[in-house]
């Protein structure tokens, strides 16, 4: 079976992508580049919430300049996106950019193109190749039909050939659709054809719900098959929910254990208290604790307590109120009108005690 460890490590700052069964989680920011205060704010609350990488749109030279100050004032690897002008993604790596993202085709001429490789060989930063499924190159999309898995993967081979013509080796590869089989299919040809390491997603996915439906569905047949080594989880919404979805898709295969889970139970006609409020109010509570803590909020006793035994901090209900459980052995009881700050307060004295 492919794995991650097969891959070429790429250097992008203080990570590595590739050659390890790590895959780094990043996010896009939504913002205008250039307007830097608002750009720094969102990528400090994606940080928090577990983003390792973030890219920024670059579509004018004034936004590729303002990567100097924003990378001053933040603390992970910015990648600047940049399409059809190969000048702003000059000005970009001269600006201090950790990776660039293009789409070599759209560069215009080859010459274009090498200026690009070689400032980036110069500045010893990778590039990653996107190719997505709605822009193939138009004699690809005759040959192989619009979003077609063969033509995103022949897109990628052309593109790769190119860059690899000028010396240029430190690539990451997406090769994305908006459609799930075709994505899987896609990334399957690739693992097996590139020896780079791949960004995996599914794109233009949709909002919260849709988005994290098919991007677990596709990512997570890749991920099971040992593919990919950095993905992101498109979401039309904040960008920090994005890092939610991916580090509990990440976690469920074991690829991401430094984050705080909630376990909890669907309801049913036994429950004799409102628990679905502080279940809501909980996940809400832990998206910025990066530890491998487990909470359980369970709907009754007949089974909370055994199903959540593993839960470093759990509840399970009685008649308005709850009995308050840790690794399933009993506490106490809580009054249900205290149950929220109560177990705030168990979390935060968690919290505390691990970072002894």
């Amino acid at each position: 079976m492919y794995t991650r460890t097969q891959t070429r490590p790429v250097s992008v700052g203080h990570i590595i992508i590739g050659g390890q069964n790590r895959v780094i989680i990043q996010s896009m920011t939504s913002t205008k580049t250039k307007n830097i205060d608002a750009t720094v704010d969102q990528i400090l609350s994606l940080e928090r919430a577990g983003c390792e990488l973030i890219r920024v749109a670059c579509l004018d030279v004034e936004d590729a300049k303002a990567i100097t100050a924003i990378k001053s004032r933040i603390h992970i690897p910015i990648s600047a996106d940049i399409h059809f002008d190969y000048r702003i993604a000059l000005a970009a790596i001269a600006a201090g950019a950790d990776k660039i993202r293009i789409n070599p085709g759209n560069l215009g001429e080859e010459d274009k193109l090498k200026q690009v490789v070689d400032a980036c060989k110069e500045k010893k930063i990778p590039m990653r190749i996107g190719i997505n499924g709605g822009s193939l190159e138009r004699d690809l999309e005759t040959l192989y039909g619009h979003d077609s898995a063969l033509g995103i993967y022949e897109s990628a081979k052309r593109n790769i050939e190119l860059v690899e013509k000028m010396g240029f080796y430190d690539l990451v590869l997406s090769l994305k659709s908006s459609n799930v089989l075709t994505t899987i299919q896609a990334y399957q040809l690739a693992a097996e054809a590139f020896p780079y390491p791949l960004h995996i997603g599914i794109t233009e996915a949709g909002t919260l719900l849709t988005s994290a439906i098919r991007s677990s569905a596709g990512l997570g047949v890749l991920l099971s098959q040992g593919i990919g080594d950095t993905m992101r989880i498109s979401i039309s919404d904040e960008p920090v929910k994005e890092i939610q979805v991916s580090k509990e898709l990440l976690r469920s295969f074991n690829l991401y254990s430094q984050m705080a889970t909630l376990i909890s139970c669907p309801t049913c006609g036994r429950i004799q208290y409102d628990m679905i409020p502080i279940a809501k109010a909980i996940e809400d509570y832990l998206t910025t604790i990066n530890i491998p803590l487990s909470v359980a909020v369970m709907g009754c006793i007949v089974n909370g307590p055994s199903e959540a035994k593993n839960a470093d901090i759990g509840i399970a209900g009685g008649n308005h109120e709850v009995i308050l459980f840790k690794k399933g052995s009993f506490i106490r009881k809580i009054k249900e009108d205290e149950v929220l700050s109560e177990l705030k307060k168990e979390i935060d004295k968690f919290v505390e005690e691990y970072h002894r």
